[in-house]
């Protein structure tokens, strides 16, 4: 590593002492950038480390509003705006307990890099709420209402329109933000705005919204994997699979997985995993589908009206199986760590495709690397629905609509074009096969050269 990647980081350190989340983040990128900041030293001299790993722009806001039994609640939010070297800022937004300035400052800055990736025009960008919509504020062991959702949607709107839009800043969904919510952000961003843009993406088809969209950040992460095992002869025909988490990532994953013949044996949410040794049938996934996005419920009470899974309270996907060819995980970071990853290996897994943001530990990703496997992080493999997003803007910028066909084709292009792209650039920078590197160096020298082109801005 050098002494530039090193006075970085220590700077980074001493800067943001509470944030372990994005140092962990800013770790995991430069210290793979030796080879590449060597061989381009006008790096070094514009400062573009020192200019990345500073937000262009962090807005931080309450947001007011008013439950069913008329008290008033105030939550804090924030938005990300990291870096527009290549394009406007595009990333999520997130509503969970565990929104705070790391989560959010991790989750932008890995953007960057994801939409260099995508080879699409988008800056980085991230925002969120530590709003809970599965928690009511007023009945224990209920969830918010949508009229609660609805008024909480609009008062947070109500402040950030000002700072985004089709031009700026494009937000798309994240963790318990789905159509819903979008829709309910959208309509108050409108009439505030008075103008019909593509300001939001992961909008309902019947207001510009994309086809596949929702499937895109799952079954992109599955076609990923697909060129890894390309590169060895292999496909997932047959393949066992473990995936974690049960929302739209995970449960797209293993519906695009079955369609190409792998067995998928786990999912998990907060109340636990199932695990179908047999592997889950599309019937069985379609009902989970059913459960998570209509009836809001948990697989706990799917696995009580079936004797085909097994339910492993409190329990993650990793240490279940007994047998694990590949595994995806989906749920959120640091969800995976060394006895998981360890476990994982013993038991002949070859390929770890992440669809979340950072769920592997630096101990786990440690682990995968040095046992070469096929390891894909997270900016990679998951960057198929911030790429649809890309491409809804795209048919709202030309008020057209593209077939999920059509879609779905520019998808795996795409997906296509990201693996190739970090397998070149390990290649020539002296580490075939290790996609962490070859990612990191692929989205950064994209996002670097645009700085160096653009000035000290």
């Amino acid at each position: 590593m050098s002494k530039y990647i090193d006075k970085v980081l220590a700077e980074v350190k001493a800067k943001n002492p509470n944030e372990p989340e994005f140092i962990q983040a800013v770790d995991e990128v430069l210290t793979t950038l030796g080879p590449v900041l060597k061989a381009n030293p006008q790096y070094e001299k514009n400062a573009i480390l020192e200019r990345m790993v500073e937000p262009e722009r962090v807005i931080m806001f309450r947001v007011p509003w008013v439950d069913d039994k008329g008290f008033v609640r105030v939550n804090r939010a924030y938005r990300i705006q990291m870096n527009s070297a290549i394009g406007p800022y595009k990333g999520g937004l997130r509503f969970d307990p565990t929104v705070n300035l790391s989560v959010l400052k991790f989750l932008a800055f890995e953007q960057v890099f994801k939409n260099s990736l995508t080879t699409l025009p988008m800056g980085g960008g991230k925002g969120g709420c530590d709003f809970n919509p599965k928690v009511s504020p007023h009945t224990p062991g209920k969830r918010c209402s949508d009229a609660e959702v609805m008024r909480f949607c609009q008062s947070f709107m109500t402040e950030l329109y000002r700072h985004i839009g089709p031009d700026t800043d494009v937000p798309a969904g994240d963790m318990n933000v789905g159509a819903r919510e979008i829709g309910y952000m959208f309509g108050q961003y409108k009439r505030l705005a008075n103008e019909w843009t593509g300001v939001l993406t992961g909008k309902g088809l019947s207001y510009g919204g994309s086809l596949i969209r929702p499937e895109a950040t799952g079954y992109g992460t599955v076609y990923f994997a697909e060129n890894m095992l390309a590169m060895r002869g292999e496909t997932l025909e047959g393949k066992k699979c473990v995936i974690s988490g049960s929302g739209n990532v995970a449960s797209f994953a293993a519906e695009k997985l079955m369609q190409l013949g792998a067995k998928v044996m786990t999912l998990s949410d907060r109340s636990g995993a199932i695990y179908a040794p047999d592997g889950l049938t599309p019937k069985m996934l379609k009902d989970i589908m059913t459960l998570k996005n209509v009836k809001r419920g948990e697989l706990a009470e799917f696995a009580k009206k079936t004797k085909a899974v097994k339910f492993f309270a409190k329990a993650n996907s990793w240490q279940i199986a007994d047998k694990i060819d590949a595994a995806f995980p989906c749920a959120r970071q640091n969800e995976l760590d060394a006895k998981d990853a360890a476990y994982l290996l013993k038991h002949g897994c070859t390929l770890v495709g992440e669809g979340a943001n950072m769920p592997s530990t630096p101990e786990a990703i440690a682990a995968f690397v040095n046992a070469k496997i096929m390891y894909s992080p997270g900016k990679a493999s998951n960057a198929g629905g911030v790429a649809t997003s890309g491409l809804e803007m795209s048919q709202n910028s030309g008020r057209i609509s593209w077939t999920r066909e059509e879609v779905d084709a520019k998808l795996k292009q795409i997906m296509k074009s990201i693996h190739d792209n970090a397998w070149n650039a390990a290649e020539k920078y002296g580490d075939k096969g290790n996609y962490v590197m070859g990612a990191n160096i692929a989205g950064f020298t994209k996002v670097a050269d645009a700085m160096v082109a653009q000035g000290v801005c």
